[in-house]
C-alpha cells in the first residue's frame, strides 16, 4: 500500500512503453516530472515498477473464467463445463490450435498465459535495465531489488517453458519496436533462471509486504526449477530450509474457529486467514483486500460451482426447483442457496477422479475430502427453494437428480465441489454472489512438503517421501501412507487433495512428464514404462492427433484419470478429445506471423512446425545482428 503513489506515477510514465504508437503520442505535450528517468531512481521506484508484475499474477486467479481454470481443464482434475455453446475448449483436437488461442472467457485463456507471461518478463527487464542508473543505500538493498526482479522473470519463464516448451528468451529491456525474436531451448532457459533464483534466494529479504515475493517464495520457485532440471538434492536442501521457517498451521485460528460447521480447512482458506499476519503457512499471496481501491472479485463461486440456478434442476414432478432469489422469509436461511454457496455457472467442472477416486478409505476422516460435508458441498446438499414451490411437498427439501437430465446439463449442473476453498463472502452484492475480494495463496508450505516427497520419489527414497506426505495428511486427518504406497500417482493424488484451484496443474503435469523423459526413470503406474525426450510430443507432422499410450506421461495420466476424455463424452456441440501433443500448448499464430525478422518455432503436432529451426541456447548469438 505504501507504494501506491509511485505505482500511479509509474502507470502514467510507462504508458508509451506498453502501447503501440498512435497520433496522440505525436502531439506536443508538457513533460511530466514523473518520467521513467525520475521514477526509477531508487529502490522504492523500482519496487513500484514490479507492482505491475504482482498485479498480473493476481489476474491469473481472479475474475469470470479466470485463466487458472484453462490450466485446470486441460488436466486430470477438471474440464470446461460450458456446454451451451460452441467455442469452449472441449474438443482440443479441433479447438486447441495456433489460430484459436485466445484470452476470451467464452473460449480459453491460453493467449493470456502467453501475452501476460511476456508482459511480466518485460516489466522485470525494465527494472533490471534501469537499476544501473539508480541509487541504493547499500549492496544489500540493490541485490534485493535485483532478486525481486529475477523472481518475477523466472516466475513467468517457469510457466512458459512448461506450457509452451521452447520460447523466446528476453534478458534486456526492449526500448524500440522489435520483430526479430528467436526461439530458445527451454532447458537453457531453465538453467539460466536457476542461476537467477539462487541469487534471489540469497538476497531477497525474509520479511516483505504481503503480495510481494520473500526469500521463502524465491526458495519455492527455485525448488521447482531445480526439480525441472533433475537437481533433486539441491531442491531438498532448499525445501528443508523453507519448511523450517514456515511451519504448517495445525491449530484453528482466526475468528472463524467459533463458527458452526467449519473446521481447520475453513480457517486456513478463509479471507481472514490470508490477511492474518500470524499465518506461518502462507509463503506467497496475490492480494485483493476488501474495501480497498483497486480490489477485484475472485469469482470462485461462479467458476467452480454448478449452474444450479439455470432451471435444469427440476422437482420430481417437473417443476423448476431452485431460484437465485428465494422468498423473502428464506433469505439468509439454509434455503438461500445463493448466499450459502454462491451462484455458479459450472465453468470449471471437476472430474470423477477429483470428486471420488482420490477419496479412499484412508481419507474417511480427511477434513479436505468429500466425506466431510462441512468441507464439501454438492447440488444434493442445496434446497428446492423456488418461491413458486411454496406449499408443495418439495419446497425446502434437498434436490433429487432428474431422471431425464441431459448429458450437457449433468456436466454443468450436477456435481460436488470443495466448498471450504471456493466459498469467498461477497458482501458487495445481495444476490448473484460470485466470490468476493480476498488474498489468494500462490505458495504454501504444504506444497513444499509435497515437493519434498516428490524429490524423494525421484531418488527412490520412498520412506522419506511417505514421511513428507504424512505431515500434510496428518494435519488434514487422513491416515498415514507407508513406503510401499509411494509412486508418482500417490504424489499427484495428494497434490490434488491439497492444492485444488491453487497449483497450476497442467504446468506440474508437464514438468513431471519432462522429468520422466529426462531421467529415464521407469513409471510404476504405467507398468514400468520409460519415456523419452526425442518424441516427447508425439510424431512430427501437421495436426497429427496421436492417441498412442507411452508417448508422454501427461497423455497417459490424463487419459487414465479424466473420465470425460477417456470415455469420449459428448455435448450438444462437441466431444471431449485430446492428444499426446497437448502436453504443450500451441504458440499463438499471431506471434509467429508478426515476427517477420526472426523465427519463433511452433510445437510438434500443430500447424506451422514445417518452418521450425534449431532453437538457440541462452548466451548464444542470434542469427542477425540484433541482440535480445
Amino acid at each position: 500500500m505504501k507504494h501506491i503513489k509511485k505505482c500511479l506515477i509509474l502507470a502514467v510514465a510507462g504508458l508509451p512503453l506498453l502501447n503501440s504508437c498512435s497520433d496522440s503520442w505525436l502531439e506536443p505535450k508538457p513533460l511530466s516530472i514523473y518520467t521513467p528517468e525520475n521514477t526509477y531512481v531508487d529502490a522504492d521506484g523500482l519496487y513500484a515498477a514490479l507492482v505491475a508484475c504482482e498485479r498480473n499474477m493476481r489476474h491469473e486467479f481472479f475474475g469470470d473464467g479466470a485463466p487458472i481454470t484453462t490450466d485446470m481443464y486441460t488436466t486430470d482434475l477438471a474440464v470446461t463445463g460450458t456446454t451451451d455453446k460452441s467455442g469452449p475448449l472441449i474438443d482440443m483436437d479441433a479447438d486447441l490450435l495456433p489460430s484459436r488461442t485466445a484470452n476470451d472467457v467464452n473460449k480459453n485463456k491460453i493467449g493470456w498465459y502467453w501475452d501476460e507471461g511476456f508482459k511480466g518478463i518485460k516489466y522485470a527487464n525494465i527494472v533490471l535495465n534501469r537499476m544501473k542508473n539508480a541509487t541504493f543505500k547499500d549492496e544489500a538493498e540493490e541485490n534485493a531489488v535485483r532478486g525481486a526482479a529475477y523472481f518475477q522473470r523466472a516466475y513467468r519463464y517457469y510457466k512458459l517453458t512448461h506450457l509452451f516448451g521452447d520460447v523466446p528468451y528476453l534478458s534486456q529491456e526492449i526500448e524500440t519496436p522489435k520483430v526479430d525474436f528467436y526461439t530458445y531451448d527451454r532447458w537453457s532457459i531453465l538453467e539460466q533462471i536457476e542461476k537467477d533464483m539462487e541469487f534471489a534466494y540469497q538476497w531477497v529479504p525474509e520479511k516483505v509486504d504481503r503480495g510481494k515475493p520473500s526469500k521463502w517464495a524465491c526458495g519455492v520457485l527455485l525448488m521447482k526449477v531445480c526439480m525441472s532440471l533433475g537437481h533433486f538434492d539441491r531442491a531438498i536442501e532448499i525445501g528443508k530450509e523453507v519448511i523450517a521457517a514456515n511451519p504448517l498451521m495445525t491449530e484453528r485460528f482466526t475468528t472463524n474457529k467459533t463458527k458452526p460447521n467449519t473446521n481447520l480447512m475453513h480457517d486456513l482458506h478463509s479471507v481472514e486467514a490470508k490477511m492474518d499476519m500470524s499465518n506461518t503457512e502462507g509463503i506467497l499471496y496475490v492480494v485483493s483486500y476488501p474495501e480497498v481501491e483497486g480490489r477485484d472479485r475472485i469469482n470462485t463461486m461462479r467458476n467452480a460451482t454448478p449452474y444450479w440456478a439455470n432451471g435444469s434442476i427440476k422437482t420430481p414432478d417437473g417443476k423448476t426447483g431452485m431460484s437465485i432469489v428465494p422468498a423473502n422469509e428464506a433469505k439468509g436461511t439454509e434455503l438461500d442457496n445463493d448466499a450459502n454457496v454462491g451462484r455458479g455457472i459450472g465453468t470449471c467442472r471437476p472430474t470423477n477422479y477429483y470428486q471420488y477416486d482420490i477419496w479412499t478409505e484412508k481419507e474417511k476422516n480427511d477434513l479436505r475430502g468429500v466425506y466431510n460435508r462441512d468441507s464439501w458441498k454438492g447440488v444434493f446438499d442445496l434446497y428446492y427453494n423456488a418461491p413458486a414451490l411454496k406449499g408443495t411437498e418439495w419446497y425446502g427439501k434437498h434436490p433429487v437428480k432428474p431422471v431425464g437430465m441431459s448429458v450437457s446439463d449433468s456436466i454443468r449442473c450436477w456435481f460436488q465441489w470443495p466448498h471450504y476453498k471456493t466459498f469467498v463472502p461477497d458482501p458487495s452484492v445481495t444476490t448473484d454472489r460470485r466470490g468476493g475480494e480476498t488474498p489468494w495463496y500462490i505458495y504454501r508450505s504444504a506444497e513444499v512438503y509435497l515437493m519434498l516427497a516428490e524429490c524423494y520419489y525421484w531418488k527412490d527414497m520412498k520412506q522419506e517421501a511417505a514421511n513428507m506426505m504424512n505431515v500434510v495428511r496428518q494435519r488434514a486427518g487422513a491416515e498415514s501412507l507407508a513406503a510401499s504406497d509411494i509412486n508418482i500417482g500417490t504424489v499427484l493424488d495428494e497434490r490434488a487433495r491439497e492444492l485444488y484451484y491453487e497449483e497450476n496443474r497442467h504446468v506440474e503435469l508437464s514438468r513431471i512428464s519432462y522429468v520422466y523423459a529426462l531421467t529415464g526413470k521407469a513409471c510404476e503406474v504405467f507398468g514400468g514404462h520409460v519415456y523419452k525426450l526425442d518424441n516427447f510430443s508425439g510424431p512430427k507432422g501437421t495436426s497429427v492427433n496421436c492417441k498412442d499410450a507411452g508417448v508422454n506421461f501427461y497423455f497417459d495420466w490424463v487419459s487414465a484419470k479424466n473420465n470425460f476424455y477417456n470415455k469420449g463424452i459428448k455435448t450438444n456441440y462437441a466431444e471431449y478429445r485430446f492428444s499426446t501433443h497437448h502436453v504443450l500448448w500451441p504458440i499463438p499464430e499471431g506471434s509467429i506471423t508478426s515476427n517477420t525478422g526472426g523465427v519463433i518455432n511452433q510445437n510438434v503436432g500443430y500447424p506451422g512446425t514445417e518452418n521450425n529451426i534449431t532453437p538457440l541456447k541462452v548466451g548464444q548469438d542470434v542469427p542477425s545482428e540484433s541482440a535480445q
